[in-house]
């Protein structure tokens, strides 16, 4: 492969660099008041976030400068612009609203250091690149800024009230540094027979954003913390199933079926927690063989009478009748 002009490997940085004035410029934004083209600014630096990467790799453009400055980029547009956003608009002069701020920063930032460590560790298995660990920077500076969006779209309510912007603030910190699993768009791929559905998806994507740019913003929020438990439960799935984890997700599909399908042939069920009557006394015994006369009967030890109960009802089942043992009343 030809090595990439400088011209063009200065095209991912630039992207970059652009991220971080928009984030900037959201804090400019918030202090005229200006309440929406702060929200659009941050979403901006959001959208350009998600190319910088993407454009790097398709033009052989990575390098280690470009990584850095991805996340100082990060660090300034979801990290430091929305929480000065989210001071200016709501906790100005306030100190305890200045802590939150500084709390929020920081967890971006801790956030960001982690993922850079996680891209050196070899030790993962194979299915950790379709999640991210905790929620990324960029879904983080919007979530943040939910209460904000909701105040711009609907008008002031208990949404906008500082006990319950504190608390979100400090739910949203803890997503970011948690181990909680997202999933990762950088993996996802579009079957051929999808490309033209999609497309028509984006278009009505763009008439919702240009036409309701608040309420999109709000519903695709509320969506993004919606798939938080289906990532979790996803990643538990891979966890389980080791023979899933290097083929695509259709054949995934099938063998979920499949194992579903074997369940219910089985009648597997859940076991019970309630264990009634003799059952019970029978499991709090000691589960050695030959102790006081007990039998062993799969499992748990049954006293000997409830043994033999046991095997005659299995007898008269069958209908089969069979000779008593010496020394065994018939």
């Amino acid at each position: 492969m030809a090595p990439t002009a400088p011209g063009v490997r200065l095209l991912p940085n630039a992207i970059t660099v652009l991220a971080m004035c928009a984030g900037l410029s959201a804090v400019q934004f918030a202090l005229t008041r200006n309440y929406i083209l702060a929200l659009g600014a941050i979403a901006v630096a959001a959208v350009l976030d998600s190319l910088d990467g993407r454009i790097a790799r398709l033009l052989d453009a990575t390098s280690k400068m470009g990584a850095e400055l991805d996340s100082l980029s990060d660090a300034v547009a979801f990290g430091v612009a929305p929480a000065l956003v989210l001071y200016v608009w709501r906790f100005s002069g306030d100190r305890t609203g200045w802590v939150i701020a500084l709390v929020f920063a920081v967890c971006i930032i801790l956030r960001l250091a982690r993922f850079n460590t996680l891209l050196d560790d070899t030790e993962q298995p194979p299915y950790a690149k379709e999640f991210f660990v905790g929620v990324p920077a960029p879904a983080g500076g919007l979530l943040v800024l939910l209460p904000l969006v909701l105040s711009q779209q609907i008008g002031d309510g208990w949404w906008t009230s500082k006990p319950v912007v504190v608390i979100w603030t400090v739910a949203v910190a803890a997503l970011l540094i948690s181990r909680i699993p997202t999933l990762s768009v950088k993996t996802v791929r579009v079957p051929p027979r999808f490309v033209a559905p999609l497309l028509v998806l984006v278009g009505l994507l763009a008439a919702a954003v240009i036409t309701y740019p608040l309420a999109a913003l709000a519903a695709f929020l509320v969506i993004y913390l919606g798939h938080i438990p289906y990532a979790i439960r996803r990643r538990q799935w891979l966890a389980q199933h080791p023979e899933a984890w290097d083929i695509p997700p259709r054949e995934r599909r099938a063998i979920r079926k499949a194992h579903g399908r074997v369940n219910r042939r089985l009648g597997l069920r859940p076991p019970l927690r309630r264990v009634a009557g003799a059952a019970r006394r029978a499991v709090r015994l000691p589960r050695r063989n030959g102790e006081n006369g007990e039998r062993r009967l799969g499992p748990i030890l049954l006293p000997t009478d409830s043994a033999r109960v046991l095997r005659r009802r299995n007898w008269r089942r069958t209908g089969l009748r069979r000779q008593p043992r010496t020394g065994e009343p018939r």
